[in-house]
């Protein structure tokens, strides 16, 4: 696997796809990010992203089916690999440690 660490987006991205399933596709990617973050996500950086992520071997594509609506188009879907799965179990696992290590005082004063 190429490169081991995500960044914040692609750790985004590949929480996006995980939770599309069977609809994760870019433009799909695209509005599910663009919702839960509130700040517009272009579609040419999802697109760097999805490549980025399938060369370090955490997801893999393939097309659909052509249909009319699309102009006989076909959409290229994603889907996490376990070596995605075990990155995206990594990062939140690593932030679970962190969060927990925040005394509950700083909290209280919040």
């Amino acid at each position: 696997m190429k490169g081991s660490n995500l960044g914040e987006f692609e750790e985004l991205v590949l929480l996006t796809i995980a939770a599309l399933m069977d609809e994760a596709y870019s433009v799909a990617i695209c509005d599910e990010l663009s919702r839960h973050t509130e700040r517009s996500v272009k579609l040419g950086v999802v697109h760097a992203v999805l490549n980025r992520l399938e060369e370090k071997g955490l997801v893999k594509s393939q097309l659909g089916e052509a249909t009319k609506t699309r102009g006989g188009k076909r959409k290229r879907f994603y889907e996490l690999t376990m070596q995605g799965k075990e990155a995206l179990i990594r990062a939140k696992s690593m932030r679970d440690q962190l969060w927990n290590m925040i005394p509950s005082l700083i909290w209280k004063n919040l």
